[in-house]
């Protein structure tokens, strides 16, 4: 939620925050602004709806060449998505101090209250500018800019990172995180400040992630990082492992089309160095859990929300299969609220894309209070849930710019796999030879998934043809279910149309009254080699929802000559074992919704209402 970038050095400001806010534009947004200071004077253009209008309106009125400056793309919460709500928000009678805001400010009301009754005048329904008021009165007051800041922002409460500049002070832009994202970028005579590296990494891969209560001060030949106690903060620089190329289209017509194709790469990074040709797992990332902690677990809770918590449902049958580890799958932001039972020898997994999905990142700070262990498993560099856990499996994924979750899904789905075979040996809960057996066959899915990426225009010509469909429903046992919900997810994000994910074996307990004539139902088929499988099951279930009108889609594996006689399409994925089916099964779900959606016309990048990293509660 919220893009944020501040700049401070030699080029063009606008052009660099306006390519930050690009870069940026992923997160979610529905209004955009800028503010620079040049010759002295501040000035401010802002605009309700996309980054372009934005850019129309500084062509109507032209910014004044600049050297410093702040920028934002604003995801509504309080207030409308209106020009005037939009960042940002100007402090003080004078107007000379900007502010731009990511986050909640719970305790807005009642400062608000204290600055009605001095006289304040407010020209939006923010709690943002609250704060911009707050920090120019105490400057006005003290004379000093830092120390007013370092004074307002203790008395917010909730979650944010703040920017301000101030013409008075016109070669700094002074920053405040807590509870929201923010990171350095580190140049030559120049600084960044971002959401995240997709802000900067076109100018430096050298970073800093800022931490919790700390206070940036950035000028173009020095970066300063104190607590929100005034004193020094300590500070770890980080190199960005992917280049701004890889935040771009390439010449996909979407992000969501080109990061679909990036999958077998994204996947056989994360097992890159992990996974060695006789399929042993070696997990150096999470050397905090030593063999003794590992062999004591006698429960383990993934926590994580959206797609993030369908990976821990598919993860959840490989740890239990092949680690004999009990494992629950807790959507984060009900965890905390339950008064769950935790105890020193519970191990905690929290998964998110980004590091910051506040949810998450609250139920792992509670887990930690209970004496939990906890390992995060993330997608991006200096995330705050990386910094926060005990350990971390990076999936190295790369950017993911797209709202809908593509490769970040399926890397985090292979990053459990690695986990649970990882704890599988480490507790001696399955045999050496099979451990091995099950670590070559994983080695083997980048290649299966190519095949898969391969065969997907099948799947698009599905989709397309389904546009007008009201309702997709989507069935699925043993993995097949999370897949199954994953996919009806898909949908309703991308499409807006009614879309659920049932498990099969409880079609007959309340579902099929949904079936009718011409429903577009999608089956996630087991394979029908393995002994222990439910595809005789999942096949009369077929037969029932068919003989009461439905339009079957099977997701089958190849060689399988049977599920033809029983649904209309059968769309084919390569053989594998079993569980890492969910990888190979959950990819042509993705194709048929972009393609469903794009045949709407709708923005399969940036759906409406949605933000790529919620970073409030």
């Amino acid at each position: 939620m919220c893009g944020i970038v501040g700049y401070v050095g030699p080029k063009s400001t606008l052009e660099v925050l306006i390519g930050g806010l690009r870069r940026l534009e992923y997160r979610g947004y529905d209004s955009a602004g800028v503010s620079v200071i040049a010759n002295g004077q501040l000035e401010t253009r802002k605009k309700a709806g996309k980054l372009n209008n934005l850019v129309a309106e500084i062509e109507a009125h032209p910014l004044p060449t600049a050297h410093i400056g702040i920028g934002h793309t604003r995801w509504a919460t309080h207030g409308a998505p209106t020009d005037g709500n939009a960042h940002p928000h100007l402090g003080g009678q004078t107007s000379r101090l900007s502010l731009i805001h990511n986050g909640i400010i719970e305790n807005f009301a009642e400062l608000k209250a204290e600055l009605l009754a001095s006289g304040t005048k407010f020209s939006s329904e923010t709690d943002s500018e609250v704060a911009a008021h707050l920090i120019a009165k105490a400057f006005e007051r003290t004379g000093e800019l830092v120390a007013a800041f370092t004074e307002v922002v203790n008395r917010l409460h909730g979650a944010f990172t703040i920017l301000v500049i101030d013409q008075d002070q016109p070669d700094v832009v002074l920053a405040a995180r807590r509870n929201a994202p923010l990171v350095i970028g580190l140049g030559e005579h120049e600084n960044f400040l971002g959401s995240d590296v997709a802000a900067f990494v076109e100018h430096t891969k050298r970073a800093i992630a800022v931490g919790q209560d700390q206070i940036v001060i950035l000028r173009a030949e020095s970066v300063e990082v104190i607590g929100f106690d005034g004193k020094p903060a300590e500070t770890e620089e980080f190199e960005v492992d992917w280049d701004a190329s890889a935040a771009s289209k390439g010449g996909w017509p979407s992000f969501m089309a080109k990061e679909i194709a990036d999958q077998p790469q994204s996947i056989a990074d994360t097992l890159m160095g992990r996974l060695s040709h006789d399929g042993h797992v070696s997990l150096g990332d999470l050397a905090a859990l030593s063999p003794e902690y590992i062999k004591n677990i006698d429960r383990l809770v993934i926590v994580a929300c959206g797609t993030a918590s369908y990976a821990g449902d598919v993860g959840k049958y490989a740890i239990e299969k092949w680690a004999r580890i009990p494992v629950s799958v807790e959507l984060s932001h009900e965890f905390r609220y339950r008064n769950p039972i935790i105890t020193p020898n519970t191990l905690v997994v929290a998964i998110s894309q980004s590091g910051e999905t506040m949810d998450t990142l609250m139920a792992t700070r509670y887990a930690r209070e209970l004496g939990a262990k906890v390992i995060s498993i993330c997608n991006t560099q200096g995330a705050t849930l990386a910094r926060e856990s005990d350990a971390t499996l990076y999936t190295h994924a790369g950017p993911e710019v797209a709202v809908a979750s593509t490769k970040a899904l399926t890397s985090q789905i292979t990053a459990t796999y690695l986990l649970a075979l990882m704890l599988a040996e480490a507790r001696g809960a399955s045999a050496p030879a099979e451990l091995a057996r099950l670590g070559k066959e994983l080695l083997k899915l980048p290649a299966k998934v190519t095949d898969v990426i391969e065969n997907l225009p099948q799947a698009m010509a599905l989709g397309t043809a389904h546009a007008d469909a009201s309702s997709v429903l989507f069935l699925g046992r043993n993995v097949g279910f999370p897949v199954a919900m994953e996919g009806a997810l898909k949908l309703k994000e991308l499409a807006y149309i009614h879309a659920e994910g049932f498990a099969a074996g409880e079609l007959k307990h309340g579902p099929i009254a949904l079936i009718e004539e011409g429903q577009p139902v999608i089956v996630i088929v087991p394979s029908p080699r393995d002994a222990d499988s439910l595809y005789p099951k999942v096949i009369s279930n077929i037969q029932e929802i068919r003989a009461r009108g439905a339009k079957v889609i099977a997701i089958a594996e190849e060689g399988d000559a049977t599920v033809g006689d029983y649904a209309e399409s059968v769309v084919f994925v390569p053989q594998t074992e079993p569980i890492f089916s969910a990888v190979l099964s959950v990819i042509p779900l993705q194709a048929f919704a972009l393609a469903l959606s794009t045949a709407k016309g709708l923005d399969v990048d940036q759906p409406r209402n949605l933000a790529k990293s919620v970073t409030v509660e």
